[in-house]
């Protein structure tokens, strides 16, 4: 505890006096440490944070912690230093780093069907806004009622769009970045509808239509079995712990017959 509590003040004496700069070295060495970077971080972030959250910024605090602990714990082995030390250091070091993303995975799991039943809901409201203007115009026109997690890749799909690009590629990069249940089927379908004719168009709207009110149905499924289920675990506690006092109840009262 001793040599921990040494090499703390010796580490942050040195970053103080900016003897060592951990960020020039995380900024000198961006490109190998973005390979510890998940698919989905940038994902989850969002949807914890919301749409102001800046994921580099906080991946490259995740980095600088891990690397402050794997120096502080080097210097704790430095009269002992082996490989399985070094390798030990480096293992907490990751272990650091990577408990921001579990964090942040246990919250998208808390939260999972109410992130998911969020794009029916935008679909639904895009669709009325698609009978009136172009699919570019209406997916700008839907940003303010738009979910908050959804909003910065609805942006960049926009430019993207708006920039020249006729391809599906912006609608794949938002299914992409946000991989909620549906999200590849529903932005190949609001692709299709931003092309062809407007007889043709008309026909994929029904569709797309379609397609929204069957995802609607399913999140309200998923909502009733959840409250359903809710219902019953709360029925079962009460009937074991009904069941557990009446039982409390006779043993005493036997207990009291037989004094």
């Amino acid at each position: 505890m001793e040599m921990l509590f040494v090499a703390v003040i010796i580490l942050f004496v040195l970053i103080y006096n900016k003897t060592i700069d951990s960020k020039k070295f995380i900024q000198d060495n961006k490109h190998y440490f973005n390979v510890l970077r998940e698919d989905d971080y940038d994902f989850l972030v969002r949807a914890k944070y919301g749409e102001d959250a800046k994921p580099d910024v906080l991946f490259d605090k995740r980095i600088q912690y891990g690397v402050i602990v794997a120096f502080i714990f080097l210097f704790i082995f430095l009269d002992s230093i082996s490989l399985l030390n070094v390798a030990l250091a480096i293992g907490i070091a990751f272990l650091v780093f990577k408990l921001p993303y579990t964090q942040l995975k246990k919250y998208y799991k808390a939260h999972l069907h109410e992130i998911d039943l969020m794009l029916p809901y935008y679909l639904k409201s895009l669709e009325i806004l698609i009978q009136h203007y172009t699919v570019p115009v209406a997916i700008g026109k839907s940003l303010e009622s738009a979910p908050e997690i959804f909003k910065h890749g609805l942006r960049e799909m926009i430019e993207k769009i708006n920039s020249g690009d006729s391809s599906i590629d912006p609608y794949m990069e938002f299914a992409n970045e946000y991989p909620v249940r549906d999200s590849m089927r529903m932005m190949r379908l609001l692709y299709r509808l931003g092309i062809g004719e407007q007889e043709k168009k008309q026909e994929r709207l029904l569709m797309f239509s379609r397609t929204v009110s069957n995802l609607q149905n399913k999140a309200r499924e998923t909502k009733y079995k959840e409250r359903l289920n809710h219902m019953e675990q709360q029925t079962m506690i009460m009937l074991v712990v009904t069941g557990l006092g009446t039982m409390v109840v006779i043993l005493s009262s036997m207990f009291n017959m037989m004094g």
